[in-house]
């Protein structure tokens, strides 16, 4: 913690100046840390970067973290938002995905940080879990729903090589995933949540009107970010770092002033890819106006042509120069993207 303090310091400059809209403890699980180190870290970042009054400040709480007295400790320090990892209000869900809560547990921390004041509040939600029938889905949509939650962001279950869950899978202990019911799950999502007025603003994200994340909104959006600690990553517009990822690394090179980072310079054509890709992930899209300027008539005219058949079949529209993913183009969003990536 010591050591993260000291990165802030000595990366004062990569941010140019500018003011700060967000601060996001993640990458991790921050509610596990002592409340009087994340203020240190706080302390830090107020004595060293211009923080904007209206800053969003987010973090991560696992629900059996959450208790009345660390939420008035975090509001002290000026956390404004949590994003609570929920995945699922029922047991067996939570019991297949090996997680330390339960149902009851997970609605009680949302109504907890409720009630301590924490109105701007996410959730993560997982679908496609083996266990979670559509009737079952629905049940945690409405729950949702129900508790008030301004945010949400939910993902299909994904099977990562050599993990705990994949190896349970390939011994036939545990129902492999069924891609088919994922799908499925994402357009029961994408329905429910325009029938109740959230605006489905990212692939993955929903949010009542007026109630985006600051933070990640930024990371689609291209904008300059600092991360501190080990593994952390940075991006100034132009170029991209990322720390070292072990924590005695970190620590020794920061003792010796020694800034333990990896670094590459973007091409045009990669920053091109970047914007291609964020851009069609968002309610926003991609503007042919904004690739000719930003990126040249080269990347411009690849864009026009490439996106030509994907409109023709449905999933793109364009209005005014702005492309748009449809409902069903959504389903294919990161295909799409790589179809339109200049190699």
């Amino acid at each position: 913690m010591d050591s993260i303090c000291s990165e802030a310091i000595i990366q004062k400059h990569y941010l140019k100046g500018s003011s700060v809209d967000s601060i996001y403890f993640g990458g991790g699980t921050p509610s596990l840390i002592n409340p009087l180190l994340l203020a240190k870290i706080m302390e830090t970042l107020k004595s060293v970067y211009s923080i904007n009054s209206g800053a969003e400040i987010t973090l991560e709480a696992n629900p059996d973290d959450i208790s009345p007295a660390v939420l008035e400790d975090w509001k002290q320090m000026g956390i404004n938002r949590l994003s609570i990892g929920i995945q699922s209000f029922r047991d067996e869900d939570l019991k297949y995905l090996n997680r330390v809560h339960n149902g009851s547990k997970a609605v009680e921390s949302i109504e907890m940080a409720s009630q301590a004041g924490f109105q701007n509040l996410t959730i993560d939600l997982i679908y496609g879990i083996p266990t979670l029938t559509d009737e079952a889905w629905q049940l945690n949509l409405d729950t949702a729903l129900k508790l008030g939650i301004p945010h949400i962001s939910a993902y299909s279950l994904t099977v990562e090589p050599r993990t705990a869950l994949d190896v349970m899978i390939r011994k036939g202990k545990y129902a492999p995933v069924d891609e088919t019911q994922s799908i499925r799950h994402f357009e029961m999502l994408m329905s429910f949540m325009e029938k109740h007025g959230y605006l489905h603003y990212e692939i993955s994200n929903f949010c009542l009107p007026d109630m985006f994340a600051k933070h990640n909104t930024a990371y689609w959006q291209r904008e300059p970010y600092l991360g501190l600690g080990p593994s952390a990553h940075s991006f100034n517009g132009n170029s991209r770092q990322w720390n070292v990822s072990g924590n005695a690394e970190y620590v020794k090179s920061i003792s010796e002033k020694n800034f333990p980072f990896d670094s590459e310079q973007l091409s045009n054509e990669q920053q091109y890819n970047e914007y291609v890709m964020t851009g069609l992930r968002t309610m926003w899209g991609c503007n042919s106006d904004v690739i000719s300027r930003q990126f040249g008539e080269t990347c411009h005219s690849e864009f026009i042509s490439r996106i030509r058949k994907f409109m023709e079949s449905g999933m793109v529209v364009e209005t005014d120069g702005v492309y748009k993913l449809t409902l069903s183009g959504k389903l294919m969003a990161d295909g799409i993207a790589s179809d339109l990536f200049i190699t």
